[in-house]
């Protein structure tokens, strides 16, 4: 490709787009380079599609404070556009007594994050929003929704196509050369020439950063979700979303139930370690991915703290039955036969040479790069917001001189 551009995106997920939406809409000249075939094939593409709240997440985070803004712009944007969504509500049930601090916790980073109207429900009241559900205690959280962020990402790429940004597709990038003026990207579709560089490039963040000359201090070590539907006849057993009090150690949910904006149900997801950066199935292993985990010293302070848990998720992972009592425990009327296999997606965790599970986002920022580290969930929620983080980096760090905004989302 003969053209030079202002900035390179790398990464055609929702985060890379929301960010290639911002710049494009403020006068960048700018290049989306995107590795399969088309955007949102990885998480975007699999994820559960729910709208977060801004519930979990620790007041004054990156993750709290681009949550509430970004859950505002996407629902700005979803109506804008006429994308389908709704703002449905969730229920957080403690399903015994020794759960009960952490859900005191939940309520006090909710109402400290500024959510509006959470309830704090009884053992009755939980009956009234989910009559299936079994818990001696619970909230109300009015504020998640449903959307499929696969049609919210297609529509970003869509506007910044319009917008005179270009979209490079099936363009893997396997090499970085920095020059005096311009970064060379070699990809599998040619040399791409830009003066500046965003890294969203989610399960391969941080092999990407390495090619740009950057130690990103952590590894992406992949965890592969997989979900259950429950069949049509017995869909009634769900209204809406229920969520168990999370484990506070693990930046994971827990497995739960989501009715999609489709009107399917999903129960899960388990977290349960990837043998490949993309293996959605347990039969998907890449060697150079193994290698990488063995090599990596978090890796194994990671798996040495966690072994315990670890066997478990992967115990549920081949086991139906075991699947199934965890879902019970919310819902007990839920019988084995009840749910079938729906598929599976993989989550890009950030992983510290401590063995720390990074749980905030992480920017990183380098001469003429940014890097996007870690952007788990909520960041399909956050993405809008996220993109007008980076775009504010992106002006400080590579002296962009932004227009102003032609619209408010």
């Amino acid at each position: 490709m003969s053209s030079s551009y202002d900035v390179a995106v790398i990464g055609g997920g929702i985060v890379g787009l929301a960010t290639a939406l911002t710049l494009t809409r403020r006068g960048v000249r700018l290049v989306v380079v995107e590795a399969e075939r088309d955007v949102a094939q990885h998480q975007t593409g699999h994820n559960s599609g729910v709208i977060h709240s801004g519930l979990y997440y620790q007041p004054g985070s990156h993750k709290a404070r681009n949550c509430t803004e970004g859950r505002a712009a996407l629902l700005r944007f979803c109506a804008e556009h006429g994308i389908p969504f709704e703002c449905c509500g969730k229920v957080v049930v403690a399903v015994d007594n020794n759960e009960l601090p952490a859900l005191d916790e939940l309520e006090r980073r909710g109402r400290a994050n500024g959510l509006q109207g959470i309830r704090r429900l009884s053992a009755g009241d939980i009956k009234d929003y989910e009559p299936n559900v079994a818990g001696v205690a619970g909230l109300w959280v009015p504020q998640t929704g449903i959307v499929d962020y696969r049609v919210v990402a297609r529509k970003f790429a869509e506007l910044v196509a319009a917008q005179e940004g270009t979209i490079c597709l099936k363009a893997r990038v396997t090499g970085v050369e920095r020059r005096r003026d311009e970064l060379i990207l070699r990809t599998t579709q040619g040399d791409i020439r830009a003066r500046n560089l965003i890294n969203c490039g989610g399960l391969h963040s941080d092999r990407l950063a390495r090619r740009c000359g950057l130690d990103p201090g952590l590894q992406i070590i992949p965890f592969r979700g997989e979900y259950y539907e429950i069949i049509p006849e017995r869909r009634h057993l769900v209204k809406n979303l229920i969520y168990p009090v999370p484990d506070p150690r693990f930046p994971f949910l827990g497995v739960h139930f989501t009715r999609t904006i489709h009107g399917s149900v999903e129960a899960g997801p388990n977290a349960v370690l990837a043998f490949r950066r993309e293996g959605y199935s347990r039969w998907q292993a890449s060697p150079r991915d193994l290698l990488g985990y063995a090599a990596y010293g978090g890796f194994w302070r990671m798996a040495w703290k966690y072994w315990r848990t670890g066997l478990g998720e992967m115990y549920r992972s081949f086991s139906k039955k075991a699947f199934h009592r965890a879902l019970q425990r919310l819902v007990p009327e839920l019988r084995c036969e009840d749910i079938r296999p729906y598929g599976a997606g993989v989550r890009a965790q950030a992983v510290a040479p401590s063995g720390a599970l990074v749980d905030d986002f992480r920017f990183v920022e380098a001469e003429r790069m940014i890097h996007v580290l870690n952007a788990p969930s909520p960041a399909a929620t956050a993405s809008l917001s996220i993109g007008r983080t980076i775009a504010e980096m992106a002006g400080r760090n590579f002296g962009l001189t932004l227009k102003d905004r032609a619209t408010t989302v």
